[in-house]
């Protein structure tokens, strides 16, 4: 068979255009290629099938090549694809976006995540004349241009003037940011981050429900209600970034979740079902100041790019959320999801593998963890568990949902993961070396290879 991954790297800087894909993410018998996909499963060229729990780095909400989506795509294509004006379908777009997220007062569309984050950032400091950005540490990725990139380790090829107006505090820790607002006294132009990972902003007694925050009697103590009150008594922005909560924690996105409304949110992954969509929102007030009619202003360039407004893409948005919304797709995230996490901790308690593996999070959008034998976190046993999912036809990076993964799917999954536990059991006993096949998995935001 080719060397695909040599042939690759020899021609795609990190072998892939999106880092989270590359060489190191992967064991060393994961496919360094795939040929297609179909609902939540996906082949190699050699004609290997793996159900898979990475959907298209979490972009593919409904299932690979879904026939509703395609069609919606192909009517689009047909009808142009990009035109020289906006399009009515850029329009429809738009009007149902601003429908659904109650904050989205006004909308641009882009490609991709980091050009929204960035716009939305550009928008902080024009509206508030101020130059800091705070992101919250724990949170890895905001953007590849030099205001984020330059906050994290790798910093070479980035101007540090732009990125030393980044500052960090710390998710669920209020007086980091506290200290950030004294430190920086009217410096401070917005507070950008996710809404949650796999931690809860809430109090340690609140239930993790599947709706979310509306009937709470302790909202004033989440997080996120937190920052934002914080960020507007320092008259500074709040930016939710919704890339990976959006369109899966709820229909209406973290922030319907949680109760709050944000300044300014970005939307990108799950949008489209694959398709190349992301979307800066937010309110009028403040979206405006990139509009080209208010005479007599000074203008703010915001995002504008070619193929922002492609109409394949938003055809596949409309589709997407019409689908979404009618079989109640999200609700089946969390159903499947509290199956699998429970299924999964209940294999590692039965191999008393408790205290070195479990699931946590939401059951919308689950973390496995992996401990070697003092306890601590492992690279070396994610990667083992990795790669004896694989063997066992499973392809598990980490865990995104879509509305394919059925009773089927969780009996494959399930059947896998604990022929995959018993040898994790093994490498406990003997020492992981003897089991681990190649080299284990890096951390993507690492400054050497």
């Amino acid at each position: 068979m080719d060397n695909y991954s040599q042939r690759l790297n020899n021609i795609i800087p990190g072998g892939a255009h999106t880092y989270s894909r590359g060489d190191d993410q992967f064991p060393s018998n994961a496919p360094a290629i795939l040929s297609k996909g179909e609902g939540a499963y996906v082949w190699s060229p050699d004609g290997k099938k793996y159900l898979d729990y990475g959907m298209g780095l979490r972009s593919v909400n409904i299932g690979y090549g879904n026939k509703e989506v395609a069609d919606a795509v192909y009517k689009e294509v047909m009808d142009g694809n990009n035109l020289t004006r906006a399009s009515l379908t850029e329009l429809k777009a738009a009007e149902l976006l601003s429908s659904i997220i109650p904050s989205a007062e006004m909308v641009k569309f882009a490609k991709h995540g980091s050009t929204v984050t960035t716009a939305a950032v550009k928008l902080a400091r024009a509206y508030t004349g101020r130059k800091y950005i705070a992101v919250v540490a724990e949170q890895p990725f905001f953007s590849f241009d030099d205001w984020f990139i330059g906050s994290t380790v790798i910093t070479r090829g980035v101007l540090k003037e732009s990125s030393d107006f980044t500052i960090k505090f710390h998710y669920n820790n209020i007086e980091s940011l506290n200290n950030l607002f004294e430190k920086y006294p009217g410096q401070i132009a917005g507070v950008i981050m996710e809404a949650a990972t796999t931690l809860n902003p809430c109090s340690d007694t609140c239930k993790l429900v599947q709706d979310g925050c509306k009937n709470c009697s302790d909202k004033k103590s989440n997080f996120l209600v937190k920052v934002l009150e914080l960020a507007h008594k320092n008259g500074a922005l709040f930016i939710l970034d919704e890339m990976i909560t959006g369109f899966r924690w709820n229909f209406r996105g973290a922030q319907h979740f949680y109760g709050i409304t944000p300044d300014l949110s970005t939307f990108g992954k799950a949008m489209a079902n694959g398709f190349a969509v992301a979307a800066l929102t937010g309110k009028k007030e403040i979206m405006s100041l990139g509009n080209v009619n208010n005479i007599g202003h000074e203008r703010v360039f915001l995002a504008s790019t070619t193929h922002g407004a492609e109409m394949s893409s938003l055809g596949a948005f409309i589709k997407t959320m019409e689908i979404l919304q009618r079989d109640s797709v999200v609700e089946h995230f969390w159903d499947y999801g509290q199956k699998l996490k429970d299924g999964m901790n209940q294999i590692a308690f039965d191999l008393s593998l408790s205290d070195y593996f479990k699931l946590e999070g939401y059951p919308c959008s689950l973390n496995y963890i992996t401990k070697n034998n003092y306890g601590q976190v492992s690279l070396d046993f994610r990667t083992l568990f990795s790669q004896e999912l694989i063997k066992n036809g499973v392809m598990m990076p980490y865990i995104a949902l879509c509305q394919s993964h059925g009773e089927k799917e969780l009996e494959i999954t399930l059947n896998a993961v604990k022929e995959s536990l018993v040898v994790y059991k093994k490498a406990l006993e003997d020492g992981v070396d003897k089991y681990l096949n190649g080299n284990s998995i890096k951390p993507v935001f690492r400054k050497f290879n």
